[in-house]
């Protein structure tokens, strides 16, 4: 089928666009992280003037209670009246960091289908195709998963790689809108891809999470010192960070299983046999493997302090798959468009 080429240019704009849309995002969310953190420090200054007011009326009232406010003691205490200011301009921020999100979701998604119509095939012939594939999940899955307020703070943390990695596949991995070669002309190219893109877009949400729940363990609430401090103080508890990762690595486990067996079955139909070790069938069964040593670590109470790390090493491992892999190691699965 003939390329239609202004789909295709379309399609390029839209990604474009949709980059400028989340990079303004970015922006706006690194602001509401600020705003938060002021609001943060205002409730902890009020909490803590509190307390010292109390420690005065029960020294005064003749009892032996020591009460110490000195965390709160440099900080300035301002009135309920401009906290409550304070967080609903932060949550106006947030809420407009949202819905640029949600918008650049739309040309993003906007973006796969043209590319789609104007090669008359599913988008994912090659390593550029399945970046936008990726990237997209990673911010529609974030989006549903976050929507409550105490999430909010996660955007920066997931934008920015998000947008390195639409960047990187832009420029390093793109690739002219063309028919696919014939080994990926199958039918299982649209379901195959489409369940191992979606375990690895949820795979790396997860992989974030465990990362900044250590982040957030080290510099505990009220306990935040020096630069990571100020960097982890407007996020949630680490309890709650651990129990996202898991949750999202809950799913990711069965989908990234079920893209292996789907896999397993298309190189039967195309190679004549399930399975040959090849380089990427094997770093990708090694990722599910770490994926069901993470929910087993995380099971298990000895383990436990150790499971986000296997967690971290999981998502380490599929992006090593994703660029390594795809790109520097010679196998049947060499069909990034780079070769």
């Amino acid at each position: 089928m003939q390329v239609n080429q202004n789909l295709s240019n379309f399609s390029d704009v839209s990604v474009q666009t949709a980059f400028v849309i989340y990079a303004l995002a970015l922006f706006f969310a690194a602001f509401y992280y600020g705003k938060i953190h002021t609001v943060i420090d205002g409730r902890r200054a009020r909490d803590a003037a509190k307390a010292d007011e109390k420690s005065k009326v029960l020294v005064g009232a003749g009892t032996e209670t020591v009460a110490s406010s000195a965390s709160g003691a440099d900080q300035e205490v301002i009135s309920l009246e401009e906290l409550a200011a304070r967080e609903a301009k932060a949550n106006k921020i947030g809420g407009m960091t949202q819905s640029l999100i949600w918008l650049g979701v739309v040309l993003h998604v906007v973006a796969i289908v043209l590319r789609g119509l104007a090669t008359g095939r599913f988008p994912f012939g090659n390593l550029y195709e399945y970046v936008l594939m990726v990237s997209a999940g990673v911010i529609v899955i974030s989006s549903i998963a976050l929507q409550r307020k105490e999430w909010r703070t996660l955007w920066p943390w997931i934008l920015t790689p998000t947008l390195a990695l639409m960047f990187y596949g832009s420029t390093k991995l793109y690739a002219e809108s063309a028919p696919v070669v014939p080994a990926l002309q199958s039918y299982w190219l649209p379901i195959h891809v489409t369940v191992v893109s979606l375990g690895a877009s949820i795979g790396i949400i997860s992989g974030i999470a465990s990362l900044l729940s250590m982040l957030r363990r080290w510099q505990s609430k009220g306990t935040e010192h020096g630069i990571f401090g100020k960097l982890a103080k407007p996020l949630p508890s680490a309890n709650k960070l651990d129990q996202l990762a898991y949750r999202l690595a809950v799913i990711t486990l069965p989908t990234l299983g079920l893209g292996i067996v789907l896999g397993a079955i298309w190189a039967e139909s195309a190679w004549g046999r399930f399975w040959g070790w090849d380089p990427k069938e094997t770093v990708s069964f090694a990722t599910w493997i770490l994926y069901a040593a993470y929910l087993h670590a995380r099971a298990t109470p000895s383990m436990r302090k150790i499971a986000p790390w296997i967690n971290i090493a999981a998502m380490a491992v599929m992006v090593f798959n994703l660029f390594f892999i795809n790109m520097v190691v010679s196998g049947l699965h060499s069909y990034a468009g780079l070769n």
